[in-house]
């Protein structure tokens, strides 16, 4: 119960600061992981089921996320132009635009400063890794 409670209070510490960096930006977590996601597609754009599936998370989670995006005009739906039954989700200049400002502020403001030393997140890594894996996340490599 340890392991876990505290897993999840260290989760819930991180979100919260991430979140008040990415707050300024209209931005949450899950849209900026999307945003992020597509701007290293090498075409700019991916399968809304492929986001979702390398996110993992819930289809609904990936459109509400696009909805959002697209509203915000940083991203935009298109057919795939071999596949009409696929959409693609695109990001736009503003949204390329934003995700820069968004990890600038995160570099800045979170990941420089998470608490621990080097060695204590390399091992928290490894750790947590090995739960990732067992779970199922990833295979080993």
């Amino acid at each position: 119960m340890a392991v876990v409670t505290s897993v999840m209070r260290a989760h819930s510490i991180y979100l919260a600061r991430v979140d008040d960096v990415l707050r300024p930006f209209g931005l949450t977590f899950a849209r900026y992981e999307l945003l992020a996601l597509v701007s290293f597609s090498s075409s700019g754009s991916l399968p809304m089921n492929k986001a979702g599936a390398r996110l993992q998370v819930h289809p609904t989670t990936i459109t509400n996320s696009v909805d959002r995006l697209e509203a915000q005009e940083m991203v935009r739906r298109r057919l795939h132009a071999t596949d009409r039954r696929m959409t693609l989700v695109e990001i736009l200049p503003a949204g390329r635009v934003r995700l820069d400002e968004a990890t600038r502020a995160l570099n800045e403001n979170v990941f420089s400063n998470l608490g621990v030393a080097q060695a204590d997140m390399d091992s928290i890594v490894t750790l947590l890794q090995k739960v990732r894996f067992n779970a199922g996340d990833f295979e080993a490599q």
